[in-house]
């Protein structure tokens, strides 16, 4: 359930530690002007309003002096005006705080609250430097985080050490880092610019003392697998502008996978979706699994870093470790931030919507280092990332909290997804990706792991390809708690396309029409059919076996097997098979209008039963014409088709390592198909349940570049018919 703190929302403690360079988003008008602060300093905004607040003043020579230790008096002094303490407090019993003093009256009303204390020999020491220990004690005490055993990785932490839990309780709810990976420094002097830093981050506002309203409305609008189709990106401008029209104060946010599916990534590696996504003015984004497709290139990630500081909005991401490749590390940074800079990564956000602050963290899945090319990028457990995230947030104050996912609504459940993460307490939203999945919706979760009741949670999703704009209004209670939401998905292809988004949109797409004409390095030795019944004859691709069937079949296999050796068969479902293929060199053109539906790969484990039904599904209808007649690779079968649908299948055989073996009903295969066919479409319930079940893993990979990349590999390709389907009730299955 949610727990309220006292008004504690440093945006990046961690920054205040290390000194990180960030530049808020405020803007201020000075009276006073430190001379050695200049107005580029990333501090400079931050220093004039805390002394326009009269919370930190300059020396009497104007300066401010960054790089000065921070004494205990001074703290004592910004601590007490930043809490509001009550200044009249009894005088503290230190023989050496005169209280005639100026910084009398602070440490007065910090003894009385019990936030900080005195030397072991009696005294207070006020003009003693302030260690980062002593630092990292009062902060606890002084915003009532409670303490936690939770380890840390910095050597200079002697265990038992008077320091030790509050180093070890801020560090596990993310809040504080060390001087290097392994040392904390807690002997080390804070410094003024770093400690003012930690005070203008929070939720102090300088002056007003307006109560909160008693609920909070919160709007947002998000996008997730847009896999670099911009065909109508003009439009979802359009969309965004007519929400934002509604609702200036709506959030944008992008829960990955922006990266691979279309020609547009090909050629412009993300630059050509940026340029848009900057044009709307996304808040945040979160990595999907295919933004690290280019990983193994030559070039590692240097794709993605480009995209990535190109942006004009920031990236979250709470379980990706950068920290081993080259290109991202320096672009990271592992702390929260309220005022985070554009084209960088963050831990964690906090956005201030109308005088609320709301959490963003980011989530990717683990599977990524199975189906996409991360090398030296890691990912760390979601659900224990989620609960230090929320820990974090919540201890800071942050009470609404977003979760930003690449994970999958009901996605393969050994590694993630959205319906599990959202028995995590303490999360509001959840922003989704990976699975495609347009919940027309959103799904409301109001219980833990363990079916106890918990505080909704609320998650949504948009679809794939840019072909919804999702929108979510929530409402909540004082408490942070969600009391009401509603949600739609917007068609973006019903809205008039932006004249200035259209217009930019004409200099990508002219050259995309260039790069339709390229070679795949595939050669068609005679032209491949794609016939239908209206044809005039009585073989359709929707009814039996063809030899694009099978090239197509074949490459899945092939691909399928890169990713899992137990992959024996591949599934793809005719409706999926647009035309045919002309004799001679085949182009990216031409398999984009073969397969124009940007279906990814999908492997699944089935029965032998469960196949044996599919293929029942599959025949069900010939001689009929049906979308959902499979094309196959790696088995074959025979049926009869003058017996009633579902009992026509006679035999089925699968190749294992080289050999023709009869399927077991009992045994469990894997096989491969496209995504659309998994989740069961076409009717194919069999393979909705296993998509319902988590036996699906969706690799991600477009169907389209399987097949460029099978039919490059062979080179020459000459069309066969191998009697993979027969059907016993027809004479006219001889192999041409």
């Amino acid at each position: 359930m949610k727990k309220l703190h006292s008004k504690f929302v440093v945006s990046s403690m961690g920054a205040a530690l290390v000194a990180s360079a960030l530049t808020p988003a405020v803007s201020i008008s000075a009276e006073e002007t430190f001379p050695d602060v200049q107005e580029d300093h990333p501090y400079y905004e931050v220093i004039h309003q805390l002394a326009e607040a009269g919370v930190v003043k300059g020396y009497e020579d104007g300066t401010f002096r960054l790089g000065d230790s921070v004494t205990r008096a001074e703290a004592s002094l910004m601590l007490a005006k930043i809490l509001d303490l009550n200044l009249n407090a009894d005088p503290a019993p230190y023989p050496d705080v005169n209280q005639d003093h100026w910084y009398a009256d602070a440490i007065n009303a910090l003894h009385e609250s019990g936030i900080i204390h005195g030397m072991d020999d009696g005294t207070f020491a006020p003009h003693a430097k302030m260690s980062r220990a002593e630092f990292a004690q009062i902060i606890m005490e002084a915003y009532g985080i409670e303490p936690e055993e939770a380890g840390h990785p910095f050597e200079d932490v002697e265990e038992g050490e008077w320091y030790e839990t509050a180093i070890e309780t801020l560090y596990a709810n993310g809040l504080i880092v060390g001087q290097d990976e392994n040392h904390f420094g807690p002997d080390a002097d804070v410094k003024r610019g770093d400690f003012a830093w930690l005070l203008a981050n929070t939720d102090y506002d300088f002056g007003s003392k307006l109560p909160k309203p008693s609920d909070f409305d919160l709007s947002l609008m998000h996008t997730n697998d847009t896999h670099g189709h911009l065909e109508d990106v003009a439009k979802r401008v359009t969309a965004v502008e007519e929400v934002r029209a509604e609702n200036p104060d709506a959030l944008l946010l992008d829960a990955g996978d922006v990266f691979s599916g279309t020609l547009y990534f090909n050629k412009f590696k993300g630059q050509a979706d940026l340029e848009f996504m900057n044009m709307m003015d996304y808040d945040a984004m979160t990595f999907g699994n295919h933004e690290f497709d280019l990983g193994s290139s030559a070039e590692g990630h240097q794709a993605l870093k480009e995209f990535v500081e190109g942006a004009e909005f920031p990236f979250v991401s709470s379980n990706v470790n950068f920290s081993q490749d080259e290109n991202m590390r320096d672009l990271y940074n592992s702390f929260i931030s309220k005022y985070p800079r554009d084209g960088e990564i963050y831990n964690s956000l906090v956005k201030e919507i109308d005088g609320e602050e709301v959490g963003i963290f980011g989530l990717t899945t683990a599977e990524t280092a199975d189906i996409s090319s991360p090398e030296d990028i890691t990912f760390d457990n979601y659900i224990q990332t989620a609960e230090e995230r929320v820990r974090a947030l919540e201890a800071l104050g942050v009470d609404k909290v977003i979760a930003l996912t690449h994970l999958g609504f009901n996605d393969n459940p050994a590694y993630d997804n959205d319906q599990m993460l959202a028995e995590v307490d303490g999360i509001d939203i959840i922003v989704g990706g990976h699975s495609h999945t347009s919940l027309d919706e959103a799904v409301e979760v109001t219980t833990d792991e363990n079916g106890d009741p918990k505080d909704p949670t609320i998650i949504v999703q948009a679809g794939q390809y840019g072909g919804n704009l999702g929108t979510l209004d929530v409402e909540f209670d004082e408490d942070g708690v969600v009391t009401d939401y509603s949600s739609e998905l917007i068609d973006v292809s019903e809205k008039e396309a932006d004249p200035e988004a259209a217009e930019e949109l004409k200099k990508y797409s002219d050259d995309i029409e260039e790069l339709k004409n390229e070679e795949s390095g595939g050669v068609a030795e005679e032209a491949f059919p794609n016939p239908r019944l209206g044809d005039g004859g009585t073989v359709s691709v929707r009814n039996s076996e063809t030899a694009l069937g099978n090239l197509i079949a074949d490459g899945m296999l092939d691909k399928a097997k890169e990713y899992n050796k137990d992959v024996v068969a591949a599934f793809q479902n005719s409706g999926g098979i647009r035309t045919s293929i002309d004799k001679g060199a085949i182009t990216l053109g031409e398999i984009l209008t073969v397969m124009p539906f940007g279906n990814t790969l999908a492997t699944m484990d089935l029965t032998g039963a469960e196949i044996k039904t599919a293929l029942e599904r599959s025949v069900g209808q010939v001689p009929e014409e049906n979308g959902g007649f499979l094309q196959v690779s790696g088995l074959k079968f025979t049926y009869d088709s003058s017996k009633d649908a579902g009992t026509r299948v006679v035999e089925v055989e699968v190749n294992q390592g080289g050999a023709w073996e009869t399927l077991n009903e009992g045994d469990t295969y894997t096989i491969a198909t496209n995504a659309f066919t998994a989740k069961g479409g076409d009717g194919y319930d069999v393979f909705a349940q296993a998509y319902d079940d988590g036996d699906v893993t969706d690799l991600g990979l477009s169907d389209w570049e399987v097949f460029r990349d099978y039919v490059a590999e062979q080179g020459t390709v000459t069309p066969s018919i191998e009697n993979r389907i027969v059907d016993e009730n027809n004479n006219d299955n001889d192999s041409d």
